[in-house]
């Protein structure tokens, strides 16, 4: 028994469901008998398995149905970022960021954590996810920069996560909701909840996921609908699986590669 064999075993039965698939899955994790995969087959039974589970949409939803208690107190709305365009947020993360800034305004007291380093072909001037975010939030949507932090040096979902983290610790904050696009939600929580289990079983912070609130865009990339195969390819990666297990899972970063040499 791998955790290959567990995350090949979530991935099919979010994509093929069959009644089994609880039994199956849960008897992974008493095989693998670790923490961390246990915390990632629960958290993605949750997000992916149970039909109840509900994404909240900025502009169509409340976002009072977080029920963050205290007005937000010791909680944190993560903005996760995406690829800038010539140094230039694009459409869909400042999307992004007008969905963090409603929820914000519903809970005064928590604070939002930019994350994003700098990226993007053209970029001359260096500009980074983090930094642009927290301009927009503030300059266009009004909201008190004392309450915006920023990591401007993460340039994969890992360090995104750690570095998310890390600035919680320091503020204290021990509660987090993600925002990103409904498409993305997920996929980002399944690797978000994954990096907090192997920060936790190595002595680290490890904040709890409580909320989502997503902006309502289509994908730019067909493939990422294919957000769940993204999620299991990236978290054996994390958890830096030998290719033997990683070679079990849907080859989706083959597909993407092979759409990326295509669009060149």
């Amino acid at each position: 028994m791998t955790m290959g064999v567990l995350l090949l075993d979530l991935v099919n039965a979010f994509e093929t469901p069959a009644p089994d698939d609880l039994d199956r899955i849960d008897a992974d994790v008493e095989a693998l008998d670790d923490d961390v995969a246990r915390s990632i087959a629960e958290h993605w039974k949750r997000v992916y398995l149970d039909e109840n589970y509900r994404l909240l949409i900025s502009g169509q939803d409340d976002p009072s149905l977080l029920a963050l208690p205290d007005e937000g107190e010791g909680h944190a709305f993560v903005v996760l970022g995406y690829e800038l365009k010539d140094g230039e947020m694009t459409d869909e993360l400042k999307r992004r960021c007008d969905a963090a800034a409603e929820a914000a305004r519903a809970y005064p007291r928590a604070i939002l954590v930019c994350t994003g380093g700098a990226t993007g072909v053209n970029n001359p001037d260096g500009h980074t996810e983090g930094g642009l975010m927290k301009a927009y939030l503030t300059q266009v949507c009004g909201l008190d920069e004392g309450r915006i932090f920023t990591d401007e040096k993460a340039m994969n979902t890992a360090q995104n996560a750690l570095n998310t983290f890390e600035i919680m610790k320091e503020r204290g904050t021990a509660t987090m909701t993600i925002v990103t696009s409904a498409y993305h939600q997920k996929w980002g929580q399944v690797l978000y909840n994954g990096v907090g289990a192997v920060n936790a079983q190595n002595g680290g912070f490890c904040p709890a996921i409580v909320g989502n609130f997503c902006c309502d865009v289509e994908p730019s990339v067909e493939l990422f609908r294919k957000g769940d195969q993204f999620a299991a390819y990236q978290m054996a990666r994390i958890l830096d699986l030998p290719e033997s297990d990683i070679d079990l899972l849907p080859d989706i970063w083959g597909e993407y590669l092979a759409y990326i040499m295509g669009q060149s």
